[in-house]
């Protein structure tokens, strides 16, 4: 297959370039995003919320880690609106700038005991950010991808966005294993500022890269023919309210990833005393396997479709946070390894490599971006305050942490529920996604 095919009219296809910019441009937006979960997890409840009850601290730190999944719903409108109207790559560029200008500035913030209650004010502002940029990233990326992939492997060209994210975490967590290392003074006067202050040179590599790529030729050919509506999202809600409240369910499913990547984490460090190192070192093998993982269930999605691997992709690893839990309950550290690794790394890659297909082919060229960036927002802004419920709900003793697997395990169930009332649409043509009758 040559990775440039000419497509409508003289309209140039390049899905190998596509699924590169969305690779390295997800990479680098979400390890932005992910320093700021591990930082919150392992040191800002000391740092901006200093408090006698260690556990309140943790709470309030993890709950501005929800915070940026609140902006996320309002970004959403705002970032769809832009992409459906005036494309793509102006969404891809703007999110990675203002996601890396937030960052950075997290990194500068004076600590509590310096400026007062500015310190955590300052740091929910500058999350808020975070969340608004993201909230279109991936729907931009998605649609990007998507629209430039052969007709016959678009799970697998889209899939690239999220192995991007999974490399973001990876890099991410690698940056805090050295930085957790550090003596506790060093690590809260300097040390966690960091991996913040180095999202300022990653930044500029991501938007030097979009900046060279073409719009997709789907869209083109709609702003062409000046068929790109005025208003996206009214045509969004009139047309497809059924497809947004289903994105919003299935998307419940990434209360798997918050609460592996950073209630386990902290649970892990702060009550069960398991070294920070060790956790780090879970994260990084996990996501190393999730890496090989996505693209090789994207490739099955697009032999049998989408439902069966986004529906597997959810259960599975619901039922594997009992054991993944209890291990970390028990401080048995191999079998943390491995059920971690089993449940993040390879069952829930299932469903991350399907999900940008499967949602992506709900709807129509005109407002896909936008169909995209809000159901994935309000489901995520969902998922971003699991970490938050979950530390809540945690009881006491040897089964402190069995009503955070059940909260895990119900919203994966709900997930899988709205994905078997999906239309399946591995073989349904570009042009024909998102009409009733395809």
């Amino acid at each position: 297959m040559s990775s440039h095919e000419l497509n409508g009219a003289g309209a140039v296809r390049t899905p190998r370039k596509a699924a590169l910019a969305a690779w390295i441009g997800s990479a680098l937006e979400y390890y932005d995003f992910f320093i700021y979960g591990t930082a919150a997890a392992l040191v800002f409840g000391r740092i901006f919320f200093p408090s006698e009850n260690a556990h309140a601290g943790t709470l309030l730190a993890l709950a501005t880690f929800g915070v940026g999944y609140v902006a996320r719903p309002i970004g959403a409108l705002f970032m769809g609106h832009l992409g459906d109207k005036f494309g793509r790559k102006k969404v891809l560029v703007f999110t990675l700038l203002l996601m890396g200008v937030s960052t950075f500035l997290v990194g500068c913030i004076p600590s509590y005991d310096q400026i007062g209650v500015a310190a955590p004010l300052c740091l929910v502002f500058l999350r808020l950010c975070q969340g608004f940029s993201a909230s279109g990233e991936q729907a931009g990326a998605n649609s990007m991808s998507l629209e430039h992939a052969p007709e016959e492997r678009r799970a697998f060209f889209t899939s690239f966005t999220l192995s991007g994210t999974q490399a973001g975490l990876i890099l991410a967590t690698a940056v805090f294993l050295p930085i957790s290392q550090l003596p506790e003074e060093q690590l809260l006067s300097w040390g966690w500022r960091v991996p913040f202050w180095l999202s300022a040179a990653v930044v500029l590599l991501g938007v030097i890269i979009r900046r060279t790529l073409d719009e997709t030729p789907v869209f083109q050919e709609e702003a062409q023919a000046k068929r790109a509506p005025r208003m996206p999202l009214v045509e969004l809600f009139r047309d497809y309210k059924a497809d947004v409240v289903r994105i919003v369910l299935m998307a419940l499913v990434s209360a798997v990833s918050t609460i592996f990547a950073v209630y386990a984490l902290s649970y892990a460090a702060n009550t069960m005393g398991i070294a920070r190192s060790t956790m780090l070192w879970v994260a990084i093998l996990t996501n190393v396997v999730a890496l090989a993982a996505i693209p090789l269930w994207a490739i099955l999605a697009d032999r049998i479709g989408r439902k069966p691997v986004f529906i597997l992709g959810a259960i599975v690893p619901g039922l594997l946070m009992f054991p993944y839990l209890w291990a970390i309950g028990q401080g048995n550290i191999p079998l943390v390894f491995v059920f971690g690794i089993l449940m993040s790394g390879v069952a829930y890659s299932a469903s991350n490599g399907v999900w940008p297909a499967f949602y992506g082919e709900m709807f129509s060229t005109k407002v896909r971006l936008s169909g995209m960036a809000v159901g994935t927002q309000l489901g995520f802004a969902l998922g971003g305050f699991a970490p938050t419920i979950a530390t809540a709900l945690q009881g006491t003793g040897d089964m402190a942490w069995m009503p955070v697997a059940v909260f895990t395990l119900a919203a994966c169930v709900v997930a899988s529920i709205a994905a078997l009332t999906a239309r399946e649409t591995y073989r349904t043509p570009m042009r024909e996604l998102g009409r009733r009758q395809a």
